[in-house]
């Protein structure tokens, strides 16, 4: 057999007899007139005749919430940048001055604006606890012990005066004699010093959580609890100060004293409160009176430093300025808040 490549003749029954009914006829034309199925359902851009809008409504809703946080945050910024302004523009309501002794031998400038508390204790402190320390017998001779026993006589006489009232306040406190200098701390209160350019601690803070006065606390029974910041008892945010009945147990008035002599590269003494060491370090505010021409307009741009940086406290800032060339004895006022 030879083979050609040609299609081999069905064998069988005859072709008329294979030829396809009417109905399969209208079958395969319908089928052929139908559109054609996709073969994914995935390929189709919507697999419902809304879902074009359902998309674009979330998109709206979605550029709505966007649109609405851009905003806030756009409100709460300008709002910022308003109160920041308003008080840039505000007067910071101050009681400034200045004072030279009659030698000429310190400059000094004073500036304070209440924060919080009131008055009381610190007024009571203003005008009795550097009349105890001058009037106690050793202020010359043991400046350290007089210190000491003025700052406590000072703290119980104010307790006495006061019955239950509970208030309180914090002090610092710095004596020259000759050219020794005394530096006294109740509190968080400090006392930093210009030493040929460098900022130097005379103090450390009174502060709960500082390892030593945490023990004495819980030495003497009293906690010290984290509310907001570290506390004792969940109150008082100083481990030492004046009056505070309620935690007298605790929160004592003896102040840790340091002494040095002062000698030609020391330049000036800051003595402030909280309210101005919470928000300017030592550093900044040494550089800030090196800045000011006189000790009063240095003290009274601490405050406005503090006060624009928004310290709610109280702010009392004091700057001594050492005249070398006319030193001799004499004493330097203190600092305290309510």
């Amino acid at each position: 057999m030879a083979c050609d490549g040609g299609v081999k003749e069905q064998e069988g029954p005859s072709a008329a007899s294979a030829a396809p009914s009417p109905a399969a006829v209208a079958r395969a034309r319908a089928r052929a007139a139908r559109p054609p199925r996709p073969r994914s359902r995935k390929g189709l851009g919507a697999r419902h005749p809304l879902k074009p809008y359902r998309i674009l409504a979330a998109l709206q809703r979605a550029n709505a919430r966007v649109r609405e946080a851009g905003e806030a945050t756009l409100v709460a910024a300008l709002a910022a940048a308003q109160k920041e302004s308003e008080r840039e523009n505000e007067v910071v309501p101050d009681v400034c001055g200045g004072w030279k002794s009659e030698d000429g031998s310190l400059n000094c400038g004073y500036s304070s604006t209440r924060g919080h508390g009131g008055t009381r204790a610190a007024g009571y402190l203003k005008q009795h606890l550097f009349e105890n320390l001058l009037k106690h017998p050793a202020f010359v001779g043991d400046t350290k012990s007089a210190m000491s026993e003025s700052y406590k006589k000072t703290d119980a006489d104010f307790l006495d005066a006061e019955g239950n009232i509970q208030v309180g306040s914090t002090a610092s406190t710095a004596v020259l004699i000759g050219n020794h200098l005394y530096v006294a701390n109740v509190g968080d209160s400090r006392a930093v010093m210009s030493k040929a350019g460098k900022a130097i601690a005379l103090s450390d803070d009174h502060k709960p959580n500082r390892s030593d006065e945490q023990k004495r606390i819980e030495d003497a029974g009293g906690v010290v609890v984290w509310s907001g910041t570290w506390r004792v008892a969940g109150i008082l945010a100083m481990s030492r100060a004046f009056g505070n009945r309620l935690l007298k147990q605790f929160v004592v008035a003896h102040p840790e004293i340091q002494d040095l002599e002062i000698d030609g590269d020391v330049e000036f003494l800051i003595l402030a409160s909280d309210g101005l060491w919470d928000v300017v370090p030592n550093e900044h505010a040494v550089a800030f009176v090196k800045d000011k021409d006189s000790p009063e307009a240095a003290a009274r741009k601490l405050t406005e430093i503090a006060f624009r940086r928004g310290s709610t406290d109280n702010i009392t800032c004091i700057v001594v300025e050492f005249c070398h060339d006319k030193m001799v004895d004499g004493s330097l006022p203190s600092t305290n808040q309510s």
